[in-house]
């Protein structure tokens, strides 16, 4: 039996390497190319792509995945090619890459180590670097016994590992999962101490700001929108992942009303889940926005997968959210705390690259499936150009309107205690009076609608007064107050 391949670095720069991917009846692919992004990611890993190679099958073979004919096929293409390297378009288990890696002499990728290796080499802060080391690792533990052949030694009582790592009859295979398992838990510490720190950042400006949440698939054009409409800088290129850090810049919308926009890392087709934990927190400021904006490449084959990709990662990602929210504000119920209830930011959809079509059909279509969406032109105005690029006037507009809504002229009490509410009144909106009397005070404002509406999705302690002093919103008593008939709440306060 050939000894296995050295799997300590899972590089492919400058190998020569051929595609390979078995097609079940669930499998999601751009059938029209079906290995076109795998292609683009291999050549962004630095990888030299010589050959492709697909089986079609019902159900996936237990210890291979792929046919053995079919790997037959495939080793003696990849002798022929003198490609030392083959990159499968799903994931394997351990066992399927140990075996596929005997029977074609070849080291086995998956799309998952393929994926970590393109993240490992853009990582630049030191956040993004712990993620990717943690998602690494979390790819790596079940691994473990498939990647070394040294793992069954046994370790004895003279053996190798040192102080704390002897036992009697211990496997080398144990050790290497302690010691995996003992890394990812000092990682996971670290960066729990930089999200908590992020997360009180993103709640602070969220309070203070009108927040927007720029996502799409990797490589729609969200980083060249970003920069367009903040000069915010950020790095664009025409290349997958080319953005894994969340970058906020101030946008401003005109007439004196601005807010904060936020560039996300692209999504993926099929993005490993343990990538996507690791990820999270980099989506924070996105998850908590008042508003997500979606670019779709509508010049893009294809969008339609890349539309379904955007729409599930949001799901799962907001669910998760979800969850710790509701056993955050169960906690603080529980303790008699402040707490508010999570809600989903609304989607507004942008067709990047609708300059480019020759054909109007895809336009209309995507347009009716979606109402409301934009046509853009993400790309900055030329020099001499009269207006702006397509859509961005639109877009800017819908934002501000969205931001604001119906300006109307109104009276709101709100607890001097609540001095997060008295804070984003006081930042988002036109205080024109103020009065203060007991625990209170009562604001005198020119607000929109839709700010009224935020106000109270987040939970606001207030009552809203029309000038002639009738009461048109109730206070919200779902922060840990109660309906008792003596609380301030449950009465109208004469100022």
């Amino acid at each position: 039996m050939p000894e296995p391949k050295d799997r300590q670095t899972i590089k492919v720069q400058a190998e020569r390497t051929m595609l390979a991917a078995v097609r079940l009846p669930e499998s999601t692919y751009d059938q029209r190319d079906p290995f076109g992004e795998l292609r683009e990611l291999a050549a962004q890993a630095g990888a030299v792509v010589v050959g492709e190679s697909e089986q079609r099958m019902q159900r996936p073979v237990a210890g291979t995945y792929m046919g053995k004919g079919k790997l037959e096929e495939l080793k003696a293409a990849c002798a022929e090619l003198n490609a030392g390297t083959i990159i499968f378009d799903h994931d394997l288990s351990p066992r399927q890459i140990s075996k596929i890696e005997e029977i074609t002499n070849c080291k086995i990728l998956d799309r998952s180590e393929l994926i970590l290796d393109i993240f490992a080499s853009r990582a630049s802060s030191h956040e993004a670097k712990l993620q990717v080391e943690i998602a690494q690792l979390e790819y790596t533990y079940p691994r473990l016994r498939a990647m070394w052949s040294h793992l069954e030694r046994i370790v004895g009582s003279g053996g190798i590992g040192g102080v704390g790592t002897r036992g009697p009859g211990e496997q080398q295979l144990e050790i290497d999962r302690r010691l995996v398992q003992r890394r990812k838990t000092i990682l996971q510490r670290e960066l729990e101490d930089i999200q908590a720190r992020k997360r009180r950042a993103v709640e602070k400006r969220n309070t203070d700001h009108f927040t927007v949440g720029l996502v799409g698939y990797t490589n729609a054009g969200k980083s060249t929108l970003f920069n367009t409409l903040t000069e915010g800088g950020a790095y664009a290129d025409d290349r997958v992942f080319a953005t894994l850090m969340t970058r906020t810049r101030q946008w401003d919308l005109g007439g004196g009303h601005n807010a904060m926009l936020s560039d996300t890392v692209g999504f993926v087709r099929d993005l490993p889940h343990h990538l996507v934990a690791s990820f999270r927190a980099t989506l924070e400021e996105a998850m908590h926005a008042d508003l997500i904006l979606i670019l779709l490449d509508i010049s893009d084959p294809s969008i339609e997968l890349h539309y379904e990709t955007v729409l599930n990662t949001l799901d799962d990602l907001f669910s998760e959210v979800e969850k710790r929210e509701a056993k955050e504000a169960e906690q603080s119920k529980r303790e008699g705390k402040e707490y508010h209830h999570y809600q989903r930011p609304e989607y507004l959809v942008l067709l990047n690259k609708a300059d480019k079509l020759t054909d109007q059909a895809d336009l209309l279509y995507w347009q009716s499936r979606i109402p409301g969406s934009i046509p853009l032109c993400a790309l900055p105005a030329k020099e001499d150009a009269k207006e702006a690029p397509l859509g961005q006037e639109k877009l800017i507009a819908r934002v501000k309107r969205h931001s604001i809504g119906d300006i109307q002229e109104l009276e709101i009490v709100v607890p001097l205690s609540d001095s997060k509410t008295i804070h984003t009144i006081e930042n988002r909106t036109e205080v024109t009076n103020r009065e203060y009397i007991d625990q209170f005070v009562k604001l005198r404002t020119k607000i929109g609608s839709r700010q009224l509406e935020q106000l109270r999705a987040r939970g606001a302690n207030m009552t809203v007064h029309t000038l002639e002093g009738e009461i048109i919103e109730a206070p919200q008593r779902t922060r840990g107050w109660t309906e008792d008939s003596d609380s301030p709440y449950a009465k109208k306060l004469d100022f």
